[in-house]
């Protein structure tokens, strides 16, 4: 604590003075005790500051419940001056959070599930395990485990996951008593045994060193356990029955919480003959307005908006329509506004690109083939369909090319995925005409589908920040056990899991796939002092991938030799001894773990086909107080949004420094506010530092696509690459992507941009702008060192 001076307050009340005004601030001197205990350990927080603005705020009548409710709010608007007050506004939270779900009956957790099982919340086997092992349960409750808690990770746990009294609508759970419920919702067995794996998965939890995915985290344990996270669909066939049908199952899908991932490539082209009509068809810009009506009307569970992503394939003759889907201007009743869309794109238009030449438009009615196609083979088909002259139209690729770029810029979507990459090392397409067609909701998904098999993957993520130990070492056995605990409860998800469609289930239970990931890797950075876009970043991310799939795949061989191997395992390329990272020349940090891995899987094949990806992690990152998943910091400064209003909040690696080098005060704190969060400008700032507190704004983006494609060996599915600049031009775009093509990504996700972005506008005619951006991409593209983006 600091030593400014406390205020004045009142005394505490004595029982002489009952029934008379002199107790009437009794409420205050107990808030200025709350607030002492509780920043007892943080130095920087100063409580009577904090206890004299609530005071300032409070209404004639005040209680003690009001005042601490102003003290919290005037704790996070401190934040920006300190990151402590954060963890004071999370610890007086937590404290109204425990008297209102004791108000409604649970003063303990067994209590709390007794509660929601009585009213319709939680299902019979979570309650009946917990009032089997109530004793053992109650005592594994963290009594200090909210103090882990950063304000807005709690508060985000308070409006968004705890159960609710359905006429109330107060909690009826505490955060820890919620964890703990999440966890007893996998358990399996019943005896003493599960509550001992219950315990350790809650225990990763509560300590914010592993979280699963917002959907588990919302119904594990419940009446409705629909824990899975992305569902990808294969495109509908060329046919009324089939299209409406897709309609039926994506709107099933996502009513119970699920991303969706969805191809259109089989759907033939506007224009193409209609043979049992003779008439001709609109295309697959109609059917995708529908598509984009149905995910805004129907919601997930009411907790969040439906949401879609579209794939279609780059020689689609519908491509350039696709393109304007998101546009805001133009035709409405050709615009999508609720559906993402993500290019499929071969690499064989790739190769066009980089060479200046043209590039043929298929209706699908007349090269069906091509969907289930990859590679080689594809290329084979694809010439053979030019050569036979069935193509719509033919452009030269580079002007596609730019009009892609042009999307990306305006509009953020039309996402840049690779379909050869993505299939070429998958572990599920060995056998012929088993191809991944698309991507997820958020690209890190890549999975067979097919007419029969919608893919499912439940996720989970490890929080790299909490790996690295007072010395500034990675804690690796630790790690490794974590990675154990949390493969082994994701496999559990599979046998639990509500499925939305008979075909999610049928996929699920054949594949077996998950997806674990990694949250906080800029945290580790900043705690091991690497710069993001440093050879020493770039080698402790590779590692940190290459050991959690060790692990993971150990723990998959493990549950194949108590459990099974899942049912379609034969059809793999693990059968065949292919794993993963025989596809790519990496030389291992551990060889001989992974020999003795190689033996383990020839003699007891896998329980997973697949075990791991990257998913964004924006919602369970804000939980844990990190970084999001792979991705550099966007800011130093930056707002967050409550009920109570907005706040700023600041980088604390940052603060930290400033404070030791008696730099933190509000001068800084104005120059970060002016910089819009950027430390470049701050007076007197080593350049060491301000290499290293550099925002995505700030980084070569060259640097987050290598770490991405030294990563990527390690992981059998893919990741959401975000990929940042300020003000994007058709050229440095299609430099950066032409780039990430080269080295092989897999996916990428979102472009980031700073808004009022215009490309192009200083063409007069449409003719005219496409001819400025094809030039703009054969620049880029003959020039490559030239585009700042990669340097």
């Amino acid at each position: 604590m600091t030593d400014t001076a406390v205020p004045t307050l009142p005394q505490p009340v004595r029982e002489s003075d009952r029934g008379s005004d002199a107790g009437r601030d009794a409420p205050g001197t107990a808030l200025l005790v709350t607030l002492t205990e509780r920043s007892a350990d943080l130095p920087a927080v100063d409580p009577g500051r904090v206890a004299a603005a609530a005071l300032r705020g409070r209404s004639a009548k005040a209680d003690y419940a009001e005042l601490r409710g102003l003290a919290m709010e005037s704790a996070a608007a401190l934040i920006a001056e300190d990151p402590q007050y954060s963890r004071l506004a999370a610890r007086l939270l937590a404290e109204e959070i425990r008297e209102e779900a004791a108000g409604q009956g649970a003063t303990c957790f067994a209590a709390s599930v007794a509660v929601g099982h009585r009213e319709g919340l939680i299902g019979d086997t979570t309650a009946a395990f917990v009032a089997a092992h109530a004793d053992t349960l109650d005592a594994v409750v963290d009594p200090h485990g909210d103090d882990r808690f950063e304000y807005f990770g709690l508060r985000t746990v308070y409006s968004r996951y705890l159960l609710r009294h359905p006429i109330t609508r107060q909690v009826i759970e505490t955060p820890q008593q919620f964890m703990l419920r999440v966890a007893c919702g996998l358990e399996v067995g019943g005896d003493a045994k599960s509550v001992a794996e219950v315990a350790e998965l809650y225990r990763l939890m509560s300590r914010l060193e592993y979280l699963p995915s917002s959907p588990t985290l919302f119904n594990s344990g419940t009446r409705h356990p629909q824990m899975s996270s992305c569902y990808l669909l294969d495109s509908p066939l060329d046919e009324l029955d089939s299209i409406y049908s897709r309609y039926a199952q994506i709107a099933r899908l996502s009513k119970h919480a699920g991303g969706i991932g969805l191809s259109y490539s089989r759907v033939r082209s506007r224009g193409s003959l209609i043979r049992g009509t003779n008439g001709q068809s609109n295309g697959i810009v109609p059917f995708l307005r529908t598509l984009d009506a149905s995910v805004a009307a129907v919601n997930q569970g009411g907790r969040r908006k439906g949401a879609a992503c579209v794939y279609l394939e780059t020689w689609h003759a519908d491509i350039e329509e696709f393109l304007e889907l998101r546009d805001n201007t133009g035709e409405e009743a050709r615009r999508t506004h609720n559906l993402n869309l993500a290019h499929w794109i071969p690499d064989e238009f790739m190769r066009r690109v980089d060479a200046d030449t043209e590039w043929s438009l298929f209706s699908p009615g007349d090269v069906p083939e091509l969907v289930d196609l990859w590679g080689a083979e594809f290329d084979a088909a694809y010439v053979k369909a030019e050569q036979a002259g069935k193509a719509v139209r033919t452009i030269p690729a580079r002007t596609l090319y730019a009009r892609m770029m042009r999307t990306l810029a305006q509009t953020g979507n039309g996402w840049m995925t690779f379909k050869d990459a993505s299939n070429r090392a998958a572990n599920q397409t060995a056998l012929p005409g088993r191809t991944v067609h698309s991507s997820n909701l958020c690209t890190e998904i890549l999975e067979v589908t097919d007419d029969s098999e919608t893919a499912v993957c439940n996720l989970g993520s490890v929080n790299l920040g909490a790996f690295v130990d007072g010395h500034g070492e990675i804690d690796w056995e630790r790690l490794d056990a974590t990675v154990r605990t949390a493969v082994t409860f994701l496999d559990r998800v599979i046998d639990i899991n509500f499925y939305p469609t008979p075909e999610a289930g049928t996929s699920n239970s054949r594949w077996r796939p998950v997806g674990l990931g990694m949250m906080g890797l800029q945290d580790v950075f900043f705690k091991l002092r690497l710069e993001f876009d440093s050879a020493e970043a770039k080698a402790v991310s590779t590692k940190i991938s290459e050991r959690i799939m060790l692990a993971a795949y150990e723990t998959s061989c493990e549950l194949a030799e108590r459990l099974g191997r899942h049912e379609a395992y034969a059809e793999t390329r693990a059968a065949r001894g292919q794993l993963h990272i025989d596809h790519f020349a990496v030389t291992t940090e551990w060889p001989e773990r992974w020999e003795a891995l190689r033996a383990r899987v020839a003699e007891t094949g896998l329980r997973n086909a697949l075990l791991l990806a990257v998913a964004p992690t924006a919602t369970i990152a804000s939980i844990a107080g990190v970084y999001e998943c792979i991705e550099p910091q966007v800011s130093n400064l930056f707002k967050r949004e409550t009920l109570s209003g907005e706040f700023l909040q600041v980088n604390p690696y940052l603060v930290a420094d400033l404070k030791k080098l008696g730099l933190w005060n509000a001068i800084t704190r104005e120059e970060l506010r002016e910089g819009n969060g950027s430390a470049q400008e701050i007076t007197d700032l080593p350049e060491e530092y301000k290499r290293l507190y550099r925002t995505a704004w700030e980084l070569p983006q060259r640097a987050l696509i290598d770490l991405a494609a030294a990563r990527m060996p390690y992981l059998d599915q893919s990741q959401s690459l975000n990929l940042f600049m300020a003000a994007p031009t058709i050229g440095k775009l299609s430099s950066m992507y032409a780039y990430a093509w080269k080295v092989g990504l897999k996916t990428t996700y979102y472009l980031r941009s700073r808004p009022a972005t215009r490309i192009a506008r200083a063409a007069t005619t449409a003719t005219a702008q496409v001819v400025t951006e094809a030039d703009a991409v054969a620049c880029s593209l003959e020039n490559p060192e030239s585009c700042e983006a990669c340097q």
